[in-house]
C-alpha cells in the first residue's frame, strides 16, 4: 500500500485525482499490474487506476477473469469499479480511504450486496486509511484554493 500511495501521490501531481491501484497474485505475491487515475490525461472517465490494472492484468494473463488475484488499491472503488472487480471475479478487495460520496463497496449502493452481484470478493478496507485519506483531502484542498 505504501508503493501505491506513492505512485498516487504522483497521480495527484500531474493532475489525477491520487488514486493508485495495483492487481497482486494472492498465492506468489507478484505485483501483475500498477496503474494510477488518468481520467484527465487519457481524456476517459472510464480510466479509473482500477479499471486500468485490471485491464492489464487481464492481456498480461490473457485471460477476462482474475480468480488468484487480489485488488490493492488506495480508494474504496465507485460502482463502475466495484462493476468490474465482480466481473473480474477477483479474489480479493484491499482498499485505503473511505469514500462515503462517491464508494459502491462499504457506501451508496454496496455493489457488492446486491442480489445482481455475480461475485463478491472479500473485502478489506480502511489499510492505512489516515495517509490515504489525507492525500485525497490535500488534493481537493488544493483543487479548491
Amino acid at each position: 500500500m505504501q508503493q501505491l500511495l506513492e505512485q498516487a501521490r504522483a497521480a495527484g501531481i500531474a493532475g489525477e485525482v491520487p488514486v493508485a491501484a495495483a492487481i497482486v497474485h494472492a498465492a506468489t505475491g507478484e505485483v501483475i499490474a500498477t496503474a494510477s487515475n488518468r481520467t484527465e490525461s487519457d481524456y476517459d472517465p472510464t480510466a479509473h487506476a482500477e479499471l486500468l490494472a485490471i485491464r492489464e492484468a487481464c492481456r498480461k494473463l490473457g485471460s477476462t477473469r482474475l480468480p488468484e488475484c487480489d485488488l490493492v488499491v488506495t480508494l474504496e472503488p465507485c460502482a463502475l469499479c466495484a462493476a468490474a472487480i465482480s466481473f473480474a471475479r477477483i479474489r480479493k478487495l484491499v482498499f485505503g480511504a473511505y469514500d462515503p460520496k462517491g464508494g459502491a463497496v462499504e457506501h451508496g449502493p454496496r455493489w457488492f450486496s446486491q442480489p445482481t452481484c455475480h461475485h463478491a470478493p472479500e473485502v478489506v478496507g480502511g489499510v492505512n486509511e489516515t495517509e490515504a485519506a489525507a492525500l485525497l483531502r490535500e488534493f481537493f484542498k488544493e483543487k479548491r484554493g
